[in-house]
């Protein structure tokens, strides 16, 4: 095992130890058994004290990577991985994709979640802090100039990119859904329904960070159908009207709507119609159950885990469907 301390580094020296060793377990260049060096041979041959040794090794046994054996050292644990996954926020249908992306995982994978909210210096934070500790990354990023620098220096077969086609490049590893053409071709499969309303209005809030693709295609199909439209970006302008149909990407505005159906005494799917982005499992029971446009979560989930457990590369979108229930 050949490890490097870079001094000039604003990473802790211990720290860089920790990552050398979880690399190595990630390179399957250490496995479960395997002895590691004595904190004194280690000492000398990277010229580190040792307390720097000893708190690195502690770290690795606290997180049940290594074991030690009183009077013959430290061994690798069970063949245990650490996968980082980095979500932009825990709503309800990424909870589908949390749960099926660990229950699709070998019982030797253990997942570390965290969420950037689509803030930057979270983003570089949680990357830079973990680079090394992973066996590997799934990423779900955001549209955002600096992300794919951030990510640059993982390893392509280590990173996955998931949910949005953004920062990816070439030879990324992806599992995504598609905002544009997919939407487009789900519109077209809800023309019946949307033909009982005189007017569609797409609810894109300003402060949504939902691809802003939608809205061209959006644009397209109402054009090439012959559909009057409109799109609202401030919700306090949102107004339902009778014989209206309404499209959002924000489950704020579902509230908005069923509170003014029940103000108005209207009835979704017959005197204004509601199509919501993003299945969670409740929409089917709300009311008499919401129309959704959506990705398969539990398929996307499913597709990151066997990134994870498999060596394979992987390119793929998943596709979008519609649901049709009473709400339109």
């Amino acid at each position: 095992m050949n490890f490097e301390i870079n001094i000039n580094s604003e990473t802790p020296k211990y720290q860089q130890l920790v990552n050398a060793i979880n690399n190595e377990l990630a390179n399957n260049r250490l496995t479960s058994g395997d002895a590691l060096p004595s904190v004194n041979a280690v000492c000398k041959s990277l010229q580190l004290s040792r307390d720097t040794v000893f708190k690195a090794y502690s770290v690795l046994k606290e997180h049940g990577v290594i074991e030690s054996v009183p009077n013959k050292g430290y061994y690798v644990a069970n063949e245990t991985r650490k996968v980082l996954l980095l979500l932009d926020t825990f709503k309800a249908y990424k909870e589908v994709l949390y749960h099926s992306f660990v229950n699709n995982l070998p019982e030797n994978v253990i997942t570390d979640i965290q969420f950037h909210h689509y803030n930057i210096d979270n983003f570089k934070t949680i990357i830079n802090n973990s680079k090394g500790k992973y066996y590997k990354y799934v990423v779900m990023t955001f549209d955002n100039k600096e992300v794919a620098e951030v990510l640059s220096d993982i390893d392509d077969s280590k990173l996955l990119l998931i949910d949005w086609n953004v920062h990816a490049k070439k030879n990324n590893n992806f599992v995504f859904q598609d905002f544009g053409k997919s939407f487009y071709t789900t519109l077209k499969e809800a023309t019946p329904a949307f033909q009982k309303y005189k007017k569609i209005i797409l609810v894109y809030p300003v402060f949504t960070h939902h691809p802003i693709e939608t809205v061209k295609y959006f644009k397209s199909y109402c054009k090439e159908a012959g559909f009057n439209f409109d799109i609202i970006t401030n919700p306090k302008e949102f107004i339902i009207k009778k014989n209206e149909a309404y499209i959002s990407v924000s489950d704020r505005v579902l509230g908005f709507f069923l509170e003014q159906c029940r103000s108005n005494n209207y009835e979704p799917g017959t005197d204004v119609g509601f199509l919501s982005y993003n299945e969670t499992p409740m929409k089917q029971f709300i009311y008499k159950g919401i129309s959704v446009i959506s990705t398969d979560f539990k398929v996307l989930g499913a597709k990151a885990a066997s990134f994870v457990s498999e060596e394979a590369r992987i390119q793929e979108y998943i596709p979008t469907k519609l649901i049709l229930r009473d709400s339109l």
